[in-house]
C-alpha cells in the first residue's frame, strides 16, 4: 500500500527546480554541503534552507562527520516515486504501443 502522505511530501519537495538539482547531484553519491555550495549558483543559506526541506520531508538524510555535513539520498523516497510511477508507465507504454500499431 502506498503511503500517500509521504508521496505528497516527496512530490512537494521535487516541485522546486533547485531541490530537484540537489537530488540529481546526490543520486551520484553522497556529497557535503560545501560541495553542493561549490557546484550550485546559490548562497550557502539558500542551500541549507533547501536541504532542510528535503531532509524534513524524508528525501535526503544528513550526517555531521567532524566539521563536514554529508548529505545522501533516502532510498525509500525514491522507492515511493517508483511505486507510484511504475503502474502509470505500464499504461503509457501500452497506449503508445497501441498508437504505433494503429499507425502502421
Amino acid at each position: 500500500m502506498l503511503n500517500w502522505v509521504a508521496l505528497d511530501k516527496v512530490f512537494g519537495c521535487l516541485a522546486h527546480p533547485w531541490r530537484r538539482r540537489m537530488v540529481e547531484a546526490l543520486c551520484d553519491g553522497e556529497a557535503s554541503v560545501s560541495w553542493l555550495a561549490e557546484h550550485l549558483p546559490l548562497s550557502l543559506p539558500t542551500i541549507l534552507q533547501h536541504l532542510r526541506v528535503l531532509e524534513r520531508n524524508g528525501v535526503i538524510r544528513t550526517e555531521k562527520i567532524g566539521r563536514r555535513r554529508l548529505c545522501r539520498i533516502e532510498p525509500q523516497a525514491l522507492r515511493l516515486l517508483d511505486q507510484w510511477l511504475t503502474p502509470r508507465r505500464r499504461v503509457w507504454d501500452r497506449r503508445l504501443q497501441e498508437l504505433l500499431r494503429r499507425a502502421e
